[in-house]
């Protein structure tokens, strides 16, 4: 396998380009897949407190580490903070609870997964009487300046955040930081181009790491009739040319815009597959062919089959990026 490409952090530590989601990741299956793709050679894991799976991936660690395969600092492990955690005291017991299930000391990046805050000390996705989401008024600086206290902790290399926009990036930027903002983790395929947020975050230095970037055909919350980006006939015939899967030439094009992928697979034939793209380049034209794909059309956005957040002060996706 080849070595994977890494990008610096602003916080100066190495992240590879590729890594392993584990969203949807059901327990049963999640500890094999990640010893699998450790034996093929990832070393970057993307979990989530709300995945409800962090404890069988910290097993599934524990027992590569312990054969000697690999060891901790080898691995890039992120999880996230959940949105019921928002509050100062609450970001640090978020932290501790996501270290208690992975085994760990710390991670490596850590994420505020969305800037919405919800009522805490009740269920992960709390709702209100009217069905929707049960939102109350956090400011996401205060869970920011809370998250930076983790890292003087050491229960954090890295911190960054998840969703967020440009204009709420910015916020955070013009606080000062005493530990920098090193990642925003985006939903981005070619449906979805999120061409202004990605420059914006390169301008800033900060990181993008797109999950979805296959277009997530499993999602939940997927229509029949939604789009399906894996039977675009552009992208069948350009995988063809180069005798690669269309996912291939997916995730080919994002690691040529600059961002880090997380693909999720618990297959390892779909993994080993995920990791064959650094063999084969896109041309620029059909570098824009795919760009001329986007639709703007984004899956994540807490509406539809997941109790409604649109009405939080912080929801992002009022914002054109």
């Amino acid at each position: 396998m080849a070595a994977i490409p890494e990008q610096t952090l602003l916080s100066g530590y190495q992240v590879p380009c590729v890594g392993l989601g584990t969203w949807k990741s059901k327990p049963g299956e999640v500890a094999a897949a990640v010893k699998t793709a450790i034996g093929l050679g990832y070393r970057h894991f993307d979990c989530a407190l709300i995945y409800g799976n962090e404890k069988e991936i910290g097993e599934a660690i524990k027992d590569v580490i312990g054969t000697g395969t690999v060891k901790r600092e080898d691995l890039f492990i992120t999880t996230k903070l959940w949105n019921t955690y928002h509050s100062k005291a609450r970001v640090l017991e978020g932290c501790k609870e996501s270290l208690t299930n992975l085994g760990l000391d710390y991670v490596d990046l850590y994420l505020i997964h969305w800037p919405m805050s919800m009522r805490e000390n009740v269920e992960l996705i709390p709702a209100a009487p009217d069905g929707r989401a049960d939102i109350i008024d956090i400011d996401f600086t205060e869970t920011w300046t809370a998250m930076q206290d983790l890292v003087d902790q050491g229960m954090c290399r890295s911190i960054g955040v998840s969703n967020f926009n440009s204009k709420q990036i910015q916020r955070i930027l013009d606080l000062g930081l005493k530990h920098p903002l090193t990642c925003n983790q985006i939903e981005i395929s070619p449906y979805n181009s999120n061409e202004k947020l990605l420059q914006f975050c390169k301008s800033k230095g900060i990181s993008v790491v797109a999950y979805s970037p296959l277009g997530s055909g499993d999602c939940p919350w997927r229509k029949p009739d939604d789009p399906k980006l894996l039977e675009e006939s552009e992208i069948v015939r350009i995988a063809n040319q180069y005798n690669k899967s269309p996912g291939q030439v997916l995730l080919r094009w994002g690691i040529q815009r600059g961002y880090i992928i997380i693909p999720k697979s618990v297959s390892a034939a779909r993994q080993k597959q995920n990791f064959e793209i650094f063999d084969f380049e896109l041309k620029e034209d059909e570098m824009k062919i795919i760009y001329e794909i986007n639709r703007n059309f984004r899956l994540c956005t807490w509406t539809g089959a997941v109790p409604d957040a649109s009405h939080s002060p912080y929801y992002p996706f009022h914002e054109e990026f």
